[in-house]
């Protein structure tokens, strides 16, 4: 016995054991509809995914990517104050995206901030250095120093694999922290 997707009624199938409606002809003709609005959303859905521009990839990979810098360091205080993170927090930048373009999806450049540090005293860089040094080590910030000087050019291949790892380290995150 299966429940038909349509009236909600018990039948058994009599074509196919994949059948997901009855045999009125009201379920079946409804049934048609569904499933030729569910065949044109995901061609809309299709046709969008190709017309979507470098810039667009990009800013996914930036919002997948500050989700995973909040849930990182959602135990962690604030890089900046020491506050610790609650409610809504930002994934602030050491080196800033606009002059450092490259250091955008640095995981080294990027931490759990407070909204106050972050938005409202820009970063709060005097307090954000030592504290960066302290939780990456001197190497690390030696070499994000260092990489803050050379070019960074994605290609659109390789911002979507990194959206890709990203919506990954999230979903594992998540599931491994509920």
């Amino acid at each position: 016995m299966k429940r038909c997707r349509v009236c909600k009624e018990k039948f058994v199938p009599t074509y196919s054991s994949l059948q997901a409606t009855c045999t009125k002809p009201a379920c079946l003709i409804e049934w048609g509809r569904i499933s030729e609005r569910k065949k044109a959303k995901r061609e809309i859905r299709q046709m969008k995914e190709n017309v979507k521009s470098v810039s667009q990839y990009r800013r996914e990979l930036q919002k997948v990517f500050n989700e995973f810098i909040r849930l990182r360091d959602s135990k962690e205080p604030c890089i900046s104050c020491g506050k610790p993170l609650t409610g809504k927090y930002d994934a602030g930048h050491f080196y800033s995206v606009g002059s450092y373009p490259n250091l955008r999806f640095n995981e080294d450049n990027v931490h759990g901030q407070c909204v106050e540090c972050n938005q409202h005293k820009h970063g709060n860089l005097l307090e954000y250095a030592p504290r960066l040094t302290e939780r990456i080590g001197f190497e690390r910030a030696s070499k994000l120093m260092i990489l803050r000087n050379q070019p960074l050019r994605l290609s659109l291949d390789e911002i979507k694999e990194l959206t890709t790892q990203y919506k990954k380290r999230v979903n594992e995150w998540k599931t491994k922290n509920a």
